[in-house]
């Protein structure tokens, strides 16, 4: 077993006290307005975050990350494409409680460089950035890092639309079993991309964040 590789679970593991749970990152308003009703409903959304938010924004900072881009640059940059208020706050909040936890239980100079660079104002403190600081930091390859990171965001919004719809704890695995050729997809299109595809992501899925901030409803922060 590779010296990452139980870390790398903890660091995904859907237990870990980022606050994630609290976000639909837009799904919520296809269900207020009925699009999204049901396991297939929700497959389809699903599928279309993935080859376009998680792979346009979250997987191609991480893969940049890797290939040495400047952080405060990547930060920026992750900060400027994010338009939805809502969406920005939760990475924000998400990505600060995983710099505090990365600190605690899987520090690094790296990671410790992130963190100063918040503290002191020159960075946000994204997600997904926070997640592949700690990861490479751990050693953990590129490959494995993204499928890691778009796997475990695809679980933990599977959870959340298991209670939001609801859907049943079997209908919640089967989405997930037919997501994974979604995430082999995304990581093989990731690489292919260039800095000029960052932020490049449906406009539906992004007018769905804006008009979740004054939906009168809801169950979830975003």
């Amino acid at each position: 077993m590779s010296s990452y590789q139980l870390a790398l679970q903890q660091l995904t593991d859907s237990a870990l006290p980022t606050g994630a749970f609290a976000h639909s990152l837009g799904f919520e308003t296809y269900v207020e307005a009925g699009v999204v009703a049901d396991e297939a409903g929700f497959g389809v959304w699903l599928s279309a975050f993935i080859s376009q938010s998680l792979t346009y924004s979250d997987g191609l900072a991480i893969r940049l990350f890797y290939e040495g881009v400047d952080l405060g640059e990547l930060d920026a940059l992750f900060s400027a494409s994010l338009l939805s208020r809502q969406v920005r706050e939760a990475s924000l909040k998400m990505g600060s409680r995983l710099l505090e936890i990365g600190a605690e239980v899987f520090p690094s100079p790296e990671l410790e460089l992130y963190r100063d660079l918040v503290a002191t104002g020159r960075a946000a403190g994204h997600q997904p950035l926070a997640f592949a600081v700690v990861a490479r930091s751990l050693g953990v390859p590129q490959q494995e890092a993204l499928a890691a990171y778009l796997f475990a965001t695809v679980t933990t919004l599977t959870q959340n639309a298991v209670r939001a719809i609801p859907l049943g704890q079997n209908a919640g695995q089967r989405v997930l079993r037919k997501a994974h050729d979604d995430v082999a997809a995304a990581i093989n299109r990731i690489a292919r991309l260039t800095p000029d595809d960052f932020g490049a992501v449906s406009p539906g899925l992004e007018i769905s964040q804006m008009r979740h901030e004054r939906q009168r409803a809801r169950m979830f922060m975003s």
